[in-house]
């Protein structure tokens, strides 16, 4: 059979007797019918209707095709009403990967608090620390922090975040506050490792003056509240992202170092595997992430 439409088309001559009148409910023309019908007998090289008789004869193949295929065809539409009602209603898993830090912080209660509005969705939440190279086709969404480098994934924004270096006080008072990116190559960092990124390059620009400095890491991991508890402990410098230090800084835990210098920014997005036909559940999703970090993120509430 070339596809359902093929079954259908002969079920809908067996149930209306007559070509003309089975191509008035298929709403095709009487020819067209006809050459169909004769396109499938020759596929399968079988004769499935008698049409010498003075009324259509269904040979012994064309009835077991007719009542085999009827259940195939009904098992189809329900088959596809299924994802109908899953394309148009919140319904179904929910499949997330994000890094470990921001999923804790902040996505493991938007999750939550989205499961309790929309009950028929199922979350699976999943943390890592190399969200866009750990199995990401098993995900619905990977939500990724920084830029995004050459993937095959649709990027949506969510919420702006920028990142900034920062030393304790006690560091800053023993090793002094550097000027310039330069510096940084001499003084002892703290590295964050996550998505085989190079770590150690820290990019700054100023105006249009840009810099590339290498740091020397005397300390790395990948979980980011590691290395922002040794940055608050005076152990070296970090670049963090903003949403991550905000409240270090606030409460004077952190400071942050070169702050006539920019940083590349880290905004939070959602990546999907295509941009048209997601459903309902995945979109919803996103619209409420949009939704729970704006206009301003939280991160940025005390700046105000």
């Amino acid at each position: 059979m070339h596809d359902m439409r093929d079954l259908k088309l002969l079920l809908a001559i067996r149930d209306n007797d007559t070509l003309v009148a089975a191509a008035h409910q298929l709403g095709l023309t009487p020819s067209a019918v006809t050459q169909r019908l004769q396109n499938m007998e020759k596929r399968l090289n079988l004769r499935l209707i008698d049409r010498s008789a003075r009324r259509l004869c269904f040979t012994g193949e064309g009835e077991l095709l007719c009542q085999r295929g009827k259940l195939l065809v009904e098992q189809y539409d329900a088959l596809m009403h299924e994802l109908d009602k899953r394309r148009s209603s919140f319904a179904g898993t929910l499949k997330i990967n994000a890094p470990f830090g921001f999923g804790r912080r902040y996505l493991a209660a938007a999750a939550a608090d989205f499961q309790q509005r929309y009950p028929d969705v199922e979350i699976l939440l999943t943390l890592s620390d190399r969200p866009m190279v750990e199995a990401a086709e098993r995900f619905d969404i990977v939500i990724h922090i920084g830029e995004l480098r050459s993937s095959n994934l649709i990027g949506h924004a969510i919420a702006a975040n920028s990142r900034f270096v920062c030393a304790s006080p006690d560091f800053i008072a023993r090793h002094g506050q550097p000027s310039s990116p330069e510096e940084l190559a001499r003084l002892p960092c703290i590295a964050l490792c996550e998505n085989n990124e190079d770590v150690l390059l820290w990019h700054f620009t100023r105006g249009r003056t840009s810099s590339s400095v290498r740091v020397r890491s005397t300390l790395a991991s990948n979980d980011g509240d590691i290395i922002r508890l040794w940055a608050t402990r005076g152990l070296g410098i970090i670049m963090r992202s903003e949403w991550d230090v905000a409240q270090a800084l606030r409460e004077g835990e952190l400071v942050r170092l070169l702050p006539g210098w920019k940083t590349l920014d880290a905004d939070v997005i959602a990546l999907t595997h295509q941009r048209e036909g997601l459903p309902l559940r995945t979109r919803q999703f996103m619209r409420f992430l949009r939704e729970r970090f704006a206009p301003i993120p939280p991160w940025r509430e005390a700046k105000q």
